[in-house]
């Protein structure tokens, strides 16, 4: 089962509520985002910074020579 899932409830819920038709089209809506936000999170990848910005150099205290 995926993780991002209307259960049963919620979709009798839309039927009943708005119709069977505009229930369709957004429960088939949110399963595409839902598919689409579990890909995004497949491919995620953190970024490192390796150059330092100057605002973080602006911030790191100078550093002192050894005695």
């Amino acid at each position: 089962m995926k993780e991002l899932e209307l259960s049963f409830n919620s979709r009798k819920a839309l039927s009943v509520h708005i119709g069977e038709a505009a229930a369709a089209e957004i429960i088939d809506f949110l399963e595409k985002m839902a598919d689409r936000v579990e890909k995004l999170e497949r491919g995620k990848v953190d970024v490192l910074q390796i150059v330092p910005t100057t605002l973080t150099k602006a911030k790191t205290p100078p550093m002192r020579k050894a005695a």
